[in-house]
């Protein structure tokens, strides 16, 4: 099979390692600048544990429209960065493929298979992906997998492994059990699913509090517990979050305690220094100075919870927050006129 990973960064770049050792497929990355220079000329290096190894894609490039049809496309891009590429994706899709989408928060597809059939315009702004990439082309994905770019053309694994991919309709099809036997075959612990949506839900119990707020506070996960405040903060929202979900008909009243088990354990190994402890994937974003997912982790969910009469004060407020860390300035525009600070 011809298989394309579009947007090798931390998972996607991960991801694109695993399929590429496990050989007996042509896969192809989609990826740009220091990080695509670096992959071409040495290969890209996955770090796991103990383990290292270097991995050669069939091709790398920073322009899709070079390679051929694919069997299979790999979306890994930040949600707000989907539509933006989706002639792209909609070009490499063979007429026989689909398209896998990975990323946090709710996803575009969001109400294909449901009564009311409609693009998201926070996440799919113009429907570029609803009208062009076509949600009936698509498959969802949730994961579990730690994982951080720490420089260019190497991509360090430190925790979990579990890849839960569905079909929008809830369908168990002969894609997604391909999908699902093609990754547990390069060695990911990899599900089909019949209610991803559920699981959706689950993630995003899970990131709109640890995310958030280690991005809002740029702690580390195990660092929350020792800050008064931040532990009730993150309860409240994963309450919030469970709240909203039930009323839009999956069932996670379990989100409160497993992010009081995620705080209670830090997710790193003993020993770790709590200020170097783990680092949800929006808090890299914030100190390497990257855009943010906000919408499709935090904007959807409240926009969904007021769609239900669902109240959701603190969801509200970390919105507005992030919101506004979003527009803050970069540190490659600390210099600009205007921004310095006075004296």
């Amino acid at each position: 099979m011809k298989i394309a990973v579009f947007g090798a960064g931390a998972v996607g770049g991960y991801l694109a390692g695993r399929l590429i050792a496990s050989g007996g497929h042509e896969i192809s990355i989609v990826a740009r600048g220091a990080h695509l220079a670096a992959i071409r000329a040495n290969g890209l290096t996955i770090v796991s544990g103990t383990e290292r190894y270097v991995a050669h894609p069939a091709a790398a490039t920073h322009a899709p429209d070079a390679l051929p049809e694919q069997d299979i496309v790999f979306v890994t891009l930040k949600a707000f960065a989907q539509s933006g590429a989706a002639e792209s994706i909609a070009r490499l899709r063979a007429a026989s493929g689909w398209v896998v989408f990975v990323a946090n928060g709710i996803p575009w597809w969001w109400r294909h298979g449901t009564g009311q059939p409609a693009a998201l315009p926070l996440v799919d702004p113009h429907a570029r992906l609803w009208s062009v990439v076509r949600p009936e082309h698509a498959l969802g994905c949730v994961v579990y997998s730690a994982n951080e770019f720490v420089a260019p053309g190497v991509i360090r694994h430190s925790g979990q492994n579990r890849w839960l991919f569905g079909e929008p309709d809830a369908r168990l099809s002969g894609r997604l059990q391909t999908t699902a036997e093609l990754l547990a075959r390069a060695g990911l612990a990899a599900e089909a699913c019949t209610d991803l949506r559920r699981e959706i839900w689950t993630k995003v119990a899970r990131n709109v509090p640890l995310n958030v707020v280690c991005a809002l506070t740029r702690l580390p996960i195990d660092a929350l517990r020792g800050v008064p405040g931040l532990p009730d903060l993150c309860l409240q929202l994963a309450c919030e979050v469970a709240a909203i979900a039930h009323a839009c008909g999956a069932e996670i009243a379990d989100a409160p305690a497993r992010i009081e088990a995620a705080l209670a354990s830090g997710g790193a190994p003993a020993g770790t220094p709590p200020w170097q402890g783990v680092k949800p994937s929006m808090l890299q974003d914030v100190l390497r100075g990257a855009s943010l997912e906000v919408e499709a982790i935090v904007g959807l969910v409240r926009q969904l919870g007021e769609q239900a009469g669902v109240p959701c004060p603190a969801i509200t407020t970390v919105l507005a927050l992030l919101r506004g860390l979003a527009h803050a300035p970069r540190p490659e525009d600390a210099d600009a006129p205007g921004l310095k600070s006075p004296g």
